[in-house]
């Protein structure tokens, strides 16, 4: 069947005249001529923190706009392709220009959704942590399944990633593990993650070859930055070290140095080892603890705003996602009803569809409930 690109092209300019819309590119170009005056004083870094967030913000803001603009020059040339195409009745030419219309609506559709992130700390740097829960040692493989999978998935887009802690479970897997994924945008796009997952498989750990149910916990907080304000007393906190483990070998730290952070307030609990020292561990520990006493307390607050308005609505289920690989093979997610045949793609990283449905559903009942 022909490709229709005269509409295409129409769909594509529709969705980038809504994307320039969203973005803003006059204020944009006035927050960057603001920000390039700043970036130019001659004492700036006389404070290194404010540097650093110029320069950042300054950084965002410059590749906003330019993937904003790029995207309109990639679609002009696809036009100028096509036209040349169909004047010669060339089908090579044709041709790319299909390989590129294919590229253009995937790149085209996930700049869409990243104008749709527009929460408080969508644009923040991401912490996730991923928990085994029931279904023992299954469980406990599962969660390193899912690390894996959010680690590849980072690697496809080439966003740099630093693990944090991993707590290793007795036979096999992880009883939880936590990292960082280090680019803008990430809590954004990640924390339609969060949840608990659910595996249905033979399991490998049954000798009689069971088919086994097992669960993991997926957690997502933006990550803090210094103009936050969380100051935790030092009387707040227990403070205990211990020495790092691992699977074994010569990997498994010999000294003191891991670092396990309890607010005694909350009762939340933050263990940080993958760091050399343990000052680099407590100084990690107290970022992730910051962060998730940060996202508690908004938390809190749209509870309470909630609560005044006489309209409490559940979020999400129990369980917001499920990997079948036995009878059948499937991922869906519960919320979205996005589905998958392809397990083993999605474990290999490919849950972009899933990200894209979820920020899509997240928008669609934010403003169902405004």
């Amino acid at each position: 069947m022909a490709v229709d690109f005269t509409q295409e092209l129409k769909e594509l300019r529709a969705t980038m005249d809504s994307v320039r819309t969203v973005t803003d590119l006059e204020g944009l170009g006035r927050r960057i001529t603001e920000l390039e005056r700043q970036a130019s004083a001659p004492d700036l870094w006389d404070d290194p923190d404010k540097a650093q967030q110029v320069t950042s913000a300054l950084s965002r803001a410059n590749s906003e706009r330019d993937r904003v603009l790029s995207m309109d020059s990639r679609i002009e040339d696809l036009e100028t392709l096509v036209e040349m195409g169909t004047e010669e009745s060339d089908q090579a030419t044709m041709e790319e220009a299909e390989r590129e219309l294919a590229k253009l609506r995937k790149d085209v559709g996930e700049l869409e959704v990243r104008t749709l992130l527009s929460g408080e700390y969508d644009e923040r740097e991401a912490v996730v942590t991923i928990r085994a829960g029931a279904g023992g040692v299954d469980a406990a493989d599962f969660a390193e399944m899912l690390m894996r999978m959010y680690l590849r998935w980072a690697e496809r887009h080439d966003y740099p990633t630093k693990v944090m802690d991993t707590s290793y479970a007795e036979e096999a897997g992880l009883k939880s593990a936590t990292f960082e994924v280090n680019v803008p945008y990430a809590y954004g796009h990640l924390s339609v993650e969060g949840g608990t997952h659910r595996l249905v498989r033979i399991s490998p750990f049954d000798n009689q070859g069971r088919r086994q149910t097992s669960f993991a916990a997926v957690e997502v907080i933006p990550l803090i930055e210094s103009d936050d304000s969380i100051d935790i007393p030092e009387n707040e906190l227990k403070i205990d070290v211990f020495r790092s483990s691992g699977p074994g070998g010569q990997s498994v730290n010999t000294t003191d140095s891991a670092v396990r952070m309890t607010h005694l307030p909350t009762g939340i609990v933050v263990s940080m080892q993958n760091e050399k020292s343990q000052i680099q561990n407590r100084a990690a520990a107290l970022r992730v603890l910051q962060s998730r006493l940060l996202l508690q307390r908004k938390a809190e607050e749209a509870a309470v705003k909630k609560e005044m308005a006489g309209d409490v609505k559940a979020s999400w289920g129990e369980q917001m996602r499920s990997y079948v690989l036995n009878p059948y093979q499937m991922v869906k997610d519960l919320r979205t009803d996005y589905e998958t045949g392809n397990p083993s793609a999605v474990f290999d990283g490919d849950i972009d569809g899933f990200i894209e449905a979820g920020i899509r559903w997240q928008i669609a009942q934010r403003k169902a409930q405004a």
